[in-house]
This record gives C-alpha cells, structure tokens and sequence, in this order.
C-alpha cells in the first residue's frame, strides 16, 4: 500500500522501478546507513547499479518496517540479500 501512494501519479509502480530521481527523492538515509552502504563500496567493490539496487531495496525493507526513513539495519540487510556472504556487522 505504500508504494501504491508513493507512485499513484507516477510510471513506476513500486520501488524496484524508481528512476534516479525517484531514488534520490524517496531513498532518505539515516545516519549511518550511507556510511554503511559507503564501506560496502569500498570493501566489496559494489558498483554503481548494485548500489541503487541496495538503496531500492533499503527502501522497501523500510517501508515493512514502516519507517520513513532507510536506517543502518535496512541497509545491512539489503547489503547481506545482495551478497549474502558479506559479514557488514563487523
């Protein structure tokens, strides 16, 4: 339901298809959680694309979670779907 308000007026329907703009508007980070995905980066050598998955898939974690904002814990978890043999909580 909450992506079905996000995007009522929109091409994308939920936030696997969000364009780059859409991604920077409803991708809000907290705290830690852009350090968290910045580390990945450097330590897994995420690329670009696998970075707006994390922070899409962040996103619906969140919105489960009903959370306005992607904090630390939504971002390690879409990190570990993503690549599942990376220990981010160390």
């Amino acid at each position: 339901k909450i992506q079905e308000v996000r995007f009522k007026r929109s091409a994308a329907s939920v936030n696997a298809l969000m364009s780059p703009k859409q991604t920077k508007k409803h991708c809000v980070l907290r705290d830690g959680a852009e350090a968290l995905l910045k580390q990945a980066v450097d330590e897994f050598g995420i690329s670009a694309r696998a970075y707006s998955r994390i922070l899409k898939v962040g996103r619906t974690i969140a919105d489960l979670a009903d959370e306005d904002q992607i904090a630390v814990e939504h971002i390690a978890e879409a990190i570990q779907y993503r690549m599942p043999h990376a220990d981010v909580w160390e």
